[in-house]
């Protein structure tokens, strides 16, 4: 190579000497990663020695126990509907999920009506993962509560809920909630009795009185799934929940058990309930409204009923077309009348042949009349 000036200049020392230079290096950083340096010795990792934690506390002793002894009697409850995808392929397809409980040995569950409401078919899914076909026994839709029949093989057992009251409970009581929420089956939550006596409305637009108010977490899957004392007695079936999102906001509802133990014995000898009624025919609330009536009209007396031989009289126009109002049922018993929810939820509280006492408006006059409550017919 020749530079401007016209001398040669020769660059291979040059080049000879950076490539020597740059093996050199190269060989030294080999040796850095391959060789590890002396003075920084192995680091040996041990396991953080396990602390003892001693006895675990009575309630927490309480609660396992409670859940040991109480979570057999609860089920899975997944109802199906009949999809006909071809002429030749009738398939029956999950519409829902829910909970329930083991009533009797006979195998009748219990669970909210809601939970198979529409549904062609269930199923039920036991403790033990086993899933047997669920026969429909019975339902009052008016207290959100169905009874299911199942059947199992061999010497399986079934474990019946234990059953308790709810006419003596009070404001702070611990509680407790097994259910399937989101499908997770056998979950547990804790709380208190937060209320008594609410109101919560049921599938027909009926009202559900004495309800019970929790703020064990309640989700959607725990329906029908049973609400237990400290004891591990079945005080309630919990129904409903109060919320904005459709998720537990610590609000929730249970009907009460003193409710499910007299309906359900009727929903498994007769498929309904069975109630005691006056033999009349009721004026809808919202014409009662608008005629000014607080109370009860009597529409019509059926002939030969038990309101009948009371004496009650019904509604009806005169000969110049004008509206001759009825008796009103203002009272049954001490129990004021206001709507026929009320009317029909205060004879359900009596038997079929017990004689009440009822408060009625006549015109101006206010008056007692004594009725012995017959059977529907």
């Amino acid at each position: 190579m020749t530079s401007q000036s016209g001398r040669s200049l020769d660059i291979w020392p040059i080049l000879a000497t950076g490539l020597l230079a740059f093996i050199a290096c190269r060989e030294t950083i080999n040796r850095k990663v391959e060789e590890p340096e002396s003075a920084q010795p192995a680091q040996v990792a041990t396991a953080r020695p396990v602390e003892a934690r001693g006895d675990l506390a009575a309630d927490e002793k309480a609660t396992i126990e409670l859940f040991r002894a109480a979570s057999p009697s609860v089920v899975y409850i997944t109802s199906l509907r009949r999809r006909m995808r071809t002429w030749f392929d009738v398939r029956d397809v999950p519409q829902g999920t829910g909970s329930g409980f083991i009533w009797d040995a006979q195998g009748r569950v219990v669970t909210n009506f809601h939970v198979i409401r529409d549904a062609d078919s269930a199923q039920v899914t036991l403790a033990d993962q086993t899933t047997v076909p669920a026969r429909f026994v019975g339902a009052a839709p008016d207290k959100d509560l169905a009874v299911l029949q199942i059947t199992v093989e061999g010497n399986q057992k079934l474990q019946p809920i234990i059953v308790g009251t709810s006419h003596d409970l009070q404001v702070g009581q611990k509680v407790f909630a097994i259910g399937n929420p989101f499908g997770l089956d056998h979950t547990l939550t804790t709380g208190i009795v937060s209320a008594l006596g609410r109101t919560i409305e049921a599938e027909n637009g009926r009202t559900i009185k004495g309800s019970i108010q929790t703020d064990a977490a309640i989700n959607p899957g725990n329906s029908g799934g049973p609400l237990l004392d400290s004891a591990g007695r079945l005080i309630g079936i919990n129904t409903a929940i109060a919320s904005p999102t459709g998720a537990s906001v610590g609000i929730g509802f249970a009907v009460p058990v003193d409710v499910v133990s007299k309906t359900v014995p009727q929903l498994i000898e007769h498929g309904r309930v069975i109630r005691p009624q006056l033999g009349v025919v009721l004026v809808d609330d919202r014409i009662t409204a608008r005629l000014g009536i607080d109370g009860v009209l009597i529409q019509e007396v059926q002939e030969g009923s038990a309101a009948s031989e009371a004496g009650l009289r019904e509604t009806y126009r005169d000969e110049y077309g004008r509206l001759v109002v009825g008796d009103v049922i203002t009272n049954v018993g001490t129990e004021p009348v206001h709507s026929v929810d009320d009317l029909l939820g205060a004879l359900e509280r009596h038997n079929i042949g017990d004689r009440v006492e009822l408060g009625i408006t006549r015109g101006r006059q206010s008056l007692k009349v004594t009725v012995r409550l017959q059977a529907p017919e």
